[in-house]
């Protein structure tokens, strides 16, 4: 069995539970991510969107989008984004901060659109969060583009034990401090820390994205592999 499978059997990733999680944190997201990633995450981002590489006039969709904080970096680069997101929560803070972008329901296992709509199909730190990632990845498979591009952009397995141990710590310890503070349940920190432990490592990942039909992977740690970028093409329908 998988790691990607194990994680699915010992927690509780139903679409209503993911989506209730992330409504309660929704004003507050962003500012979250900053301060428990130690403004890291804005490096992240970066690095997302060069590997994104939007296009002008090309099509991007945006899969765990959020408050839309990165799909706003791909429109300014003049690609038409759609940002899809689960949580309803997530999705009304986004069109009141971004009226500008174009904001989609949409679970990552059932996208709510065609074949062969997108040039681009990303997710940043949510395939994780999805109760069948096989399922997610067989769908931006079938939703980009022949020739399209896929990046995902997720929390991983630190390289370097050493470090590894004492990101493990971080994540019990300060993490939780940091929600305290922040005002949120200490079991969504908990399942944070489970859900990125019992995540695929780099390249147990890379192996599952091409089970589901996508060639051409490559990976590239960021932090010392606190995150890695996945990239893949679909070479055919």
């Amino acid at each position: 069995m998988s790691s990607a499978e194990n994680t699915q059997h010992s927690l509780d990733k139903s679409s209503e539970k993911i989506a209730a999680m992330f409504d309660g944190v929704a004003k507050r997201y962003d500012i979250i991510n900053d301060l428990s990633s130690l403004f890291q995450s804005r490096l992240w981002r970066i690095a997302a969107r060069q590997a994104v590489h939007a296009r002008a006039g090309e099509t991007v969709l945006d899969v765990a989008a959020g408050t839309g904080t990165s799909s706003l970096q791909y429109a300014k680069d003049g690609a038409i984004v759609t940002a899809c997101d689960i949580s309803e929560g997530m999705l009304k803070v986004g069109r009141q901060r971004y009226p500008e972008l174009n904001f989609v329901y949409g679970d990552a296992t059932n996208l709510p659109f065609e074949d062969n709509t997108f040039d681009v199909v990303t997710i940043s730190y949510g395939l994780r969060n999805v109760s069948d990632p096989d399922k997610a990845l067989r769908e931006f498979f079938r939703v980009t583009k022949r020739g399209g591009r896929l990046v995902i952009n997720e929390f991983s397995t630190p390289v370097f034990p050493p470090f590894r141990a004492i990101y493990h710590w971080y994540l019990g310890t300060v993490l939780p401090r940091i929600a305290q503070m922040m005002g949120n349940k200490a079991e969504s920190y908990s399942y944070l820390m489970e859900s990125i432990i019992d995540w695929p490592d780099q390249k147990r990942l890379g192996y599952i994205i091409r089970r589901a039909g996508w060639d051409g992977i490559r990976y590239k740690n960021l932090s010392n592999g606190i995150v890695a970028l996945h990239c893949a093409v679909k070479t055919f329908e």
